[in-house]
């Protein structure tokens, strides 16, 4: 009886406010999205795109909420015939929920940043889904997110649980996505999508970014082009498997589904427990992606990224100067170069750690931290106290979700891997993953950080590496419920980082995994940058500089100067590191006298201009993927200063080159132009402060590209009176 009252309960209020059709408003500066109510009380979309200055004008917009209709989040089921946004098996066996609107809310967080909550709910079943939305005015950023839960006797089973789901009708769409592999990231590559279902997905679970990144553009009408056009940009942020699907049905309607990668995750969910799904943040931009890179990146940097407004150390690494191969003394000496070169840190990377199993290369020891007293007789400690003494800050590498099977961890606690208990094990460069959906786990993780950290209260940097995806997929902990491994993996992981980020709340971190295998802004939420790829020959970086920079702001690219590619100069890999966050991993002591003064000039004028990359807005002039050079400008929010960067990489001979058109200036202002980070007595003998319009500058350009292979050369613009 009191289940009857409750439906006749909820059918009166759908029934009296159905005389009164909702019409919800999620709105930025720029772009608008519509939501609205029909006679059946489900939540349809209306409207997607350009802001329109009279908000009267979306009643002249035919409804789509008849037959099948675009509807906010459609489950399985019903009279769905394409991908749902939802699915559900109940107690009862029953496959089908429909869900209708009970109410919504608006909430101003900020001047910025406005909240709106839609609850749905089905009038059959005790579910719930709470859709939101956090529209980002100034920025032209949507987020959007939905919560799932339920009051049933048992748990369910959630099939489908996206973040998002939005349509488009045009007459062509275009997907670029960014595919690639260890040391070949984000290659970036456009196709047509035509009838039917196009998916891109990751099944890797830790190291889930390996074969292709969790951010896309779509085209609408025509391909992406840089600065004209519109463009849908969207990532998830989510640190494990996710999936993108792009739908067109009969209709050339486009369907666009983010979220999670529900692939062995059909999730049983409690009672009373309420399932969150990661954000999908995007943006609708009207001139290209360029300026849809400009709002990501703006936004990130406002609002996502781990000290996005701040500073980021310059730094040298030891890795490609000796391996697994040191000692004490002479990472003395390696953080007295860092000193001599003027960075402000030195990173001890892998090889530190392992007594049982010393860490001398990657077989052994991966779980075992504490300082490999042979290597280390004094520990951490002596190094972070020679760092200090020597006047630089000392950072170190990590690698705490993964575990050696040879390793006195894993004889310890073999029941905190995840691993079949009944097959042969497969390896993923020697090791396995710790089953971070274990709270046992978590704090073990949590206390290699924390034990670092109150050991060495001056310890300054954490490179935080993960390079295994989930192999042999069990999880002793979870038991019977084996389909929550990849979700609460993740979970598991952002318990962790939430732990670390409230105690040491400004400590720096990057998130490395094997290059770009972990390059999502969940992730950033607790690392300040992250390592774009172990790739760092110059010229295949500005290929990945390029790919990322369409979502990530500079300060969040870690580019480091190496030893990669002995045909480029020391200063094309400086001057390509030089757009991001530098750093060097070189073996100083091989360089020449000449080169080792650049480095060091370089290292003053990266410090002296950086805030200009970091802070300033991105203007990519020339693709690497048009033709033999690539430029790329960075101008501050004033617009009193840039800087541009010109790399000619395989350039024929006698080739015709054009000037390049600047983007971004006053073009009422008057603006020198000097060349810098020069080669010791090299001088500027082409622009030598010679003084344009920012007119001039963007409609007729410079002539800053040569013959020269893999020729590079910075140009530092100041408006003058």
């Amino acid at each position: 009886m009191k289940k009857i009252l409750s439906i006749l309960f909820f059918l009166i209020v759908v029934t009296y406010t159905a005389v009164k059709s909702q019409t919800i408003y999620i709105s930025t500066n720029e772009t608008e999205l519509v939501l609205q109510t029909a006679q059946n009380m489900r939540l349809y979309q209306l409207y997607l795109g350009p802001r329109l200055s009279n908000q009267h004008d979306y009643t002249s917009i035919k409804s789509r909420s008849d037959g099948q209709a675009w509807e906010a989040y459609p489950v399985s089921g019903s009279e769905t015939y394409f991908e749902p946004a939802f699915g559900i098996r109940h107690n009862d066996g029953n496959m089908t929920t429909v869900l209708q609107y009970v109410s919504h809310n608006v909430k101003q967080v900020t001047d910025d940043v406005t909240e709106t909550v839609i609850t749905l709910k089905d009038a059959l079943y005790p579910v719930q889904v709470k859709l939101y939305y956090r529209a980002f005015a100034k920025e032209n950023i949507i987020q959007s997110w939905s919560e799932i839960s339920h009051t049933e006797k048992r748990a369910v089973n959630i099939s489908n649980y996206a973040s998002s789901m939005l349509y488009w009708k045009r007459a062509k769409y275009f997907l670029t996505e960014f595919s690639g592999d260890w040391a070949k990231e984000v290659n970036m590559s456009t196709a047509p999508l035509n009838f039917g279902k196009k998916v891109i997905d990751s099944k890797l679970g830790s190291r889930a970014n390996l074969h292709v990144s969790p951010f896309f553009t779509v085209g609408l009408d025509e391909v992406p082009r840089e600065n004209e056009g519109q463009v849908l940009m969207g990532t998830l942020a989510w640190t494990g498997n996710f999936r993108f699907t792009f739908e067109v049905d009969n209709e050339n309607n486009l369907r666009v589904i983010s979220g999670i990668n529900p692939y062995a995750s059909d999730y049983t969910l409690e009672p009373g427990k309420v399932f969150v799904t990661p954000a999908f943040i995007f943006t609708l931009s009207n001139q290209g992606t360029g300026k849809g890179s400009r709002d990501l990146q703006r936004w990130a940097r406002n609002y996502q990224l781990k000290d996005g407004k701040g500073d980021r150390l310059t730094l040298l690494n030891n890795w490609e100067s000796t391996g697994f191969n040191f000692n004490e003394s002479k990472l003395d000496s390696l953080i007295t170069e860092a000193k001599y070169m003027g960075v402000d840190m030195f990173l001890l990377d892998d090889g530190w750690f392992g007594n049982k199993y010393p860490r001398q290369s990657d077989t052994q020891g991966l779980g075992d931290w504490q300082p490999t007293s042979s290597k280390l007789p004094n520990g951490v400690p002596a190094l972070v106290k020679t760092a200090t003494h020597t006047g630089v800050k000392f950072g170190i590498w990590i690698e705490p979700e993964m575990v050696n099977p040879k390793s006195e961890l894993f004889e310890k606690h073999p029941d905190w891997v995840i691993m079949l208990p009944n097959r042969e094990r497969y390896y993923f460069r020697n090791q396995l993953v710790l089953d971070l959906s274990n709270p046992a786990v978590q704090e073990h993780v949590f206390n290699v950080v924390d034990h670092l950290m109150t050991e060495n209260p001056q310890l300054a940097y954490l490179k935080w590496d993960c390079n295994s995806p989930v192999t042999n997929i069990y999880s002793p902990y979870l038991k019977e419920k084996q389909n929550n491994l990849y979700v609460d993996y993740v979970r598991g992981l952002y318990n962790v980082l939430d732990r670390i980020k409230a105690k040491y709340p400004n400590l720096p971190m990057m998130l490395c995994s094997g290059g770009g295998g972990r390059t999502d802004y969940e992730g950033l939420r607790y690392f300040t940058e992250f390592w774009c790829s172990d790739n760092t020959d110059p010229v295949e970086r500005l290929f990945i500089q390029w790919g990322y920079s369409q979502f990530f702001p500079s300060k969040a690219m870690a580019a480091h100067v190496t030893s990669w590619n002995h045909d480029a100069s020391i200063k094309f890999r400086v001057d390509v590191a030089m757009q991001c966050k530098l750093g060097f991993d070189i073996n100083v002591k091989e360089l020449r006298p000449e080169e080792q003064a650049f480095c060091l000039s370089a290292i003053a004028t990266y410090n002296r201009v950086k805030n200009i990359n970091f802070n300033g807005d991105q203007y990519r002039l020339v693709s690497p993927y048009d033709g033999n050079h690539t430029a790329v400008m960075y101008v501050s929010e004033s617009k009193e200063k840039a800087l541009l960067y010109a790399y000619d990489i395989y350039p024929r001979f006698a080739e015709n080159l054009m000037p390049v058109q600047c983007q971004g200036l006053n073009p009422n202002r008057k603006y020198s132009v000097k060349e810098i980070n020069l080669m010791p007595g090299v001088k500027d003998e082409t622009f030598n402060g010679k003084v344009y319009s920012g007119d001039y500058l963007m409609k007729v350009g410079l002539d800053v590209f040569t013959t020269n292979k893999m020729f590079s050369r910075i140009l530092e613009l100041e408006a003058v009176e």
